[in-house]
């Protein structure tokens, strides 16, 4: 197959002769002086090719074609540095070729699109794009038009795009509509999108497989259509942890050339119903006050959020709880060991072998260890209690711009694991420390009143049975909410996976107790601080206390490839021979 391809002559790139050379996975071209010798070499993967044009073609920022017979242009990736440590931005490389004949010029064409099928079997052909107009800066539908369709267009792939006039729409649309002949889901928008995209994706393969997501102990099937993530939110949590840069040409060009990084997701239950899915953050107390604070002030923005968190900080809170852990296997990896999740990650890695040790083996990590929801084998579990400032669970580092190595700077993306951060109750310009580091490289976790651990399962309910009271002491109305809930629960259980019904009435319920319910935060002037917290489960809270929280391994698919590391990776585009054989060594 590497010889078919292979292909070699001189091109001409503005007036300097190139002797080109395409294998089965590189495009070179060597600049060749008057007496041949060999000078600058620019090298390009194959799988990095992203499309090749007849004639001198621009397609950004606007499209511009010179139709000529001799020439031909090939667009490419091209990485610069983010700035920062982790991270690179990809950019639309181009270079215009001309040749000495139409027939050469037809015969590279012709190769290298045919070296983009033979090795590139993974690039999507039709997407599913929903557009959220409303989100961040409400230039989601700009963005996309602007920048994204264009390079899709350039690569050959159909899209069938959705502008979303209502929340949960893309949501509903997975889970009941015709999927057939799409390669994957593409959401230009935030966090939010991302959660509809991910809870429809997940419900519909639950529904089709005939699985209840409602129950722990069940393993679940893996999404097999992939998602795109286009960043147009006010926070792009998820972009930022699995791509490391907020970059909408950077992202559109990982789903162009067919990237996949698998990504733990963490299913949150009540009673006997599933209440959420979570990638990012699941967390009680100090975060779940602030969200809570920050939906009475959304007239202010995303500066609600450092009010918020100003007014919650100063409030001076801590909330009595009971903590429950199954351990993960502490020889695989820590959430202390310091390394970070990066592309190729080798934790990861080992992680895909346990989880999909063959091809009929599709399922997730826990397809060897029911048991471990059992009554059987409740002795694995760990259980603390206590006061605690925060209570924090997560499935990556939940990096972003404020936070560069985010809440657990050593969690994996695809380990099957989670990472539990406990914040016992302390002095509040100790727990003020704690919050600093997160926006620094210091340890957040060398902290004597910080614990963290790598789990599995995370149960959290309140000490001797009081969330009836806490209930009473927010809002006054707990036996109408309690009843509410239980005819809820009810009636999920009965549709067995039907997860969406569970969502549809949450937004509603939430609603609900929030106009029935007195301020949860009442400032520095408050005379009783209230007796239970909030969960914030990625940037929705949930309208429950107790909740038992599972980690399904590698249960969806991104178009990406993880965080690349701008220390060790060298730009592509131009490089030496020794260049060329460490990254050959590498892949």
């Amino acid at each position: 197959m590497e010889t078919d391809l292979r292909l070699e002559s001189s091109l001409w790139v503005g007036n300097k002769r190139y002797l080109a050379v395409l294998t089965g996975w590189h495009f070179k071209w060597t600049e060749v002086d008057k007496k041949n010798r060999q000078k600058k070499t620019f090298s390009v993967p194959v799988a990095e090719v992203v499309g090749v044009e007849e004639g001198r073609v621009e397609i950004l920022p606007q499209k511009l074609v010179e139709d000529t017979d001799k020439d031909f242009t090939v667009f490419y990736v091209k990485r610069s540095s983010s700035g920062g440590s982790y991270g690179l931005l990809w950019r639309l490389g181009r270079t215009q070729f001309s040749c000495p004949s139409r027939v050469l010029r037809d015969q590279w064409i012709n190769h290298l699109r045919s070296a983009l099928k033979t090795h590139s079997p993974l690039r999507p052909h039709r997407l599913l794009v929903f557009v959220n107009p409303f989100g961040g800066k409400r230039k989601g539908r700009q963005i996309y038009h602007s920048l994204v369709a264009p390079l899709f267009e350039l690569a050959g792939i159909s899209s069938h795009v959705i502008v979303t006039e209502r929340a949960n729409q893309a949501r509903d649309h997975l889970l009941k509509k015709d999927l057939t002949g799409f390669d994957g889901v593409v959401c230009v928008g935030g966090d939010g999108m991302f959660s509809e995209i991910l809870h429809g994706l997940i419900g519909r393969t639950q529904q089709e497989a005939g699985l209840c997501e409602n129950d722990p102990a069940v393993t679940l099937q893996p999404c097999p259509l992939h998602i795109g993530i286009i960043p147009a939110g006010s926070t792009d949590c998820v972009c930022h942890a699995t791509v490391g840069v907020i970059d909408p040409v950077t992202s559109a060009l990982h789903i162009i050339i067919g990237d996949s990084q698998p990504l733990d997701v963490c299913s949150v239950h009540h009673a006997s119903a599933l209440v959420r899915y979570s990638v990012s953050l699941v967390g009680y107390g100090f975060y779940g006050d602030v969200l809570a604070e920050s939906e009475k002030h959304r007239w202010m923005g995303p500066l609600r959020y450092d009010y918020s968190g100003t007014m919650v900080y100063l409030s001076n809170r801590s909330y009595s709880g009971v903590v429950q852990y199954l351990p993960a296997d502490p020889l695989l990896s820590s959430p202390r060991d310091k390394t970070r999740c990066l592309s190729g990650c080798s934790v990861c890695s080992r992680s895909t072998e346990k989880l999909f040790p063959n091809t009929s083996d599709s399922g997730s990590l826990y397809s060897s260890h029911y048991s471990q929801f059992s009554t059987d084998s409740e002795g694995e579990w760990v259980s603390v209690e206590g006061r605690f400032r925060c209570v924090s669970l997560t499935c990556m580092s939940s990096s972003c711009a404020r936070s560069p190595l985010g809440l657990s700077p050593s969690a994996h993306l695809a380990d099957g694991t989670g990472d539990l951060i406990l914040v016992w109750d302390t002095h509040p310009l100790a727990f003020l420390k704690f919050l600093y580091r997160h926006t620094s490289t210091e340890d957040q976790f060398d902290l004597p009143f910080v614990e963290v651990h790598r789990v599995k399962a995370v149960r959290f309910s309140l000490p001797g049975g009081r969330e009836e009271e806490g209930h009473e002491e927010i809002g006054g109305s707990s036996s109408r909410i309690d009843e509410e809930e239980r005819a809820r629960v009810d009636a999920v259980s009965r549709n067995g996976s039907q997860q969406h019904l569970a969502e549809r009435d949450m937004r509603q319920e939430v609603t609900n107790e929030q106009k029935t319910a007195t301020p949860f935060l009442c400032g520095l002037c408050c005379k009783k601080a209230p007796a239970v917290s909030v969960w914030n489960c990625d940037g929705e809270i949930l309208p429950f206390t107790e909740i038992l929280c599972k980690i399904h391994g590698q249960l969806v698919r991104l178009y990406a490839r993880g965080i690349e590391d701008g220390a060790a990776i060298h730009n592509c585009t131009v490089e030496t021979d020794e260049c060329e054989r460490r990254r050959v060594l590498n892949k």
